[in-house]
């Protein structure tokens, strides 16, 4: 017989959504509250931190930045003495060249050659002449603020790395929340602005900027934030437990009650509970709910982006001081490299070892993802050598992560089956709320999903929807500009 578990809340996800969640409805101390996690070892989700022989892996690279207030103090106020202070340096590798990111002007001018400048100079005014009107696609997007020759320089081979399709194929939504309010006069405003004017005065001015170049670390990585917040939970008697997936979801009408079917190892359970939040990836669940949503032909068309690091561990640091370098040689498969030494040195062993992680994107069952692990460092390797980045006689072994579902992909169909998906759900039931970056099918940053977490808890507590969840990095701003304030925490509804 199955055995059953009632509680008043199931958090399906122990990432910056779900554990946030946690962190706010802890607060009532009537409620019994579970948390369970895919993961057997490791909480965070993407922002957790492994390890392997003293060395310490972020899955992808998580800086600790938010123009929220409410955010930044909660991250102080669970790690008050662990944040390093970074200043970010990444850098694009184009034709065995170093471009700085956020292009520089005066840079791109000399590193392309004026020929090749004053083309793509020209393919700017084109795309100002006769701008695409209505942009649906990120190369009409790029088109329009970058011109075409630019964009085929400097964003095509990237992005297309990074999601395995073509620009054509992918939304102008993806390019809009990543560089809203950027384009080249920007780029050559600021370049200018920077020349006759100290940083300080810079800041003040309110310059665009396509990504914030000061941010905190915590000393041992990101996973410390949420390893340090499970601590706070369990002591605030909220249950939480690794190695269980959940894989169904039935709705009770009549008591108005969920039952989530979940296995562990080999044994299958059911958890009862009152409300559910999940940060699983939206598809699954959209397929898993019962009754049967009429949104299960939009769930099957929602696609993800899958994600292998090989971390190659040296003896000594690298040469270039880069938090992570975009990869824009279209003849190497990695598409960024992280330089983990230069996040914190105790990334390490040791001050003076160093670490790298060669990121490759890919789709879960393609070749690269099946490839052997001996066959993949060996890749990582050779390409890192092809690059003459590192010196291969440096790198002492190397360790492998594998990550499903690293990234919702934003595709011309996506829209519209997350709009279906999540009004239908809320039509079932008034008590199964999604947060986080795959639980909304949005790509959300570390600060953005631990808003949705914490927006849905206030509501939860609140016993009524008071913010809206999805207005959370509608537009993204703060990562790209300093122009306006983000509004993480969208002003209060009203019924």
């Amino acid at each position: 017989m199955m055995s059953k578990l009632i509680y008043d809340i199931l958090i399906i996800g122990a990432g910056p959504a779900g554990l946030s969640s946690g962190y706010i409805l802890s607060q009532n101390k009537n409620l019994r509250i579970k948390i369970i996690e895919d993961n057997k070892k490791y909480v965070g989700g993407i922002s957790r931190t492994e390890q392997f022989k003293g060395y310490r892996f972020d899955i992808g690279g998580h800086r600790f930045f938010s123009k929220s207030q409410e955010i930044n103090d909660l991250w102080d106020k669970i790690l008050p003495n662990d944040f390093l202070e970074k200043k970010r340096k990444s850098r694009i590798f184009f034709k065995n060249k170093f471009y700085n990111y956020p292009l520089d002007a005066v840079e791109v001018i000399l590193n392309l050659g004026i020929v090749e400048s004053l083309f793509c100079f020209c393919s700017y005014i084109k795309s100002k002449i006769s701008p695409v009107k209505k942009p649906k696609s990120f190369h009409d997007y790029i088109y329009n603020n970058f011109g075409e020759r630019l964009y085929k320089n400097f964003f095509k081979t990237y992005t297309e790395k990074v999601w395995g399709i073509s620009c054509d194929d992918i939304s102008a939504d993806w390019a809009a929340q990543r560089i809203k309010n950027l384009d080249l006069y920007q780029l050559i405003l600021n370049t200018i602005r920077s020349f006759f004017f100290k940083k300080s005065i810079i800041d003040k001015q309110k310059i665009i900027k396509t990504l914030i170049d000061k941010f905190k670390y915590p000393t041992h990585g990101p996973g410390m934030m949420w390893e340090k917040t499970v601590e706070i939970l369990k002591n605030n008697k909220i249950e939480i437990d690794l190695g269980v997936k959940s894989i169904e979801y039935h709705f009770n009408k009549k008591f108005n009650l969920w039952k989530t079917k979940c296995i562990k190892d080999e044994d299958i359970f059911e958890i009862e509970s009152k409300i559910i939040i999940s940060s699983a990836p939206l598809r699954e669940v959209a397929l898993n709910i019962f009754p049967e949503l009429n949104a299960r032909l939009e769930a099957n068309k929602l696609k993800y982006r899958d994600y292998i690091i090989v971390a190659l561990l040296l003896k000594n640091k690298p040469v270039f001081d880069d938090n992570w370098i975009y990869i824009h040689e279209p003849l190497v498969n990695v598409g960024r490299i992280q330089n983990f030494s230069a996040w914190s040195e105790k990334m390490t062993p040791l001050p003076n070892m160093g670490c790298i992680g060669m990121e490759y994107f890919c789709n879960e069952g393609d070749k690269l993802w099946n490839m052997m692990d001996n066959d993949l460092g060996q890749l990582a390797i050779n390409e890192i050598k092809k690059l003459n980045l590192i010196k291969t006689e440096q790198i002492t072994d190397y360790y492998i992560i594998r990550q499903k579902k690293a990234y919702p992909v934003y595709d011309e169909t996506y829209k519209i089956a997350v709009k279906k998906i999540s009004d239908e759900i809320e039509t079932l039931s008034k008590s199964f709320f999604l947060v986080g970056r795959n639980g909304m099918h949005k790509y959300n940053n570390q600060d953005h999903a631990m808003m949705t977490g914490i927006l849905t808890a206030k509501n939860i507590l609140a016993g009524k929807k008071l913010y809206n969840v999805w207005g959370v990095n509608e537009d993204a701003e703060y990562l790209e500009t300093e122009e306006s304030e983000l509004r993480l925490t969208p002003k209060k509804i009203n019924f």
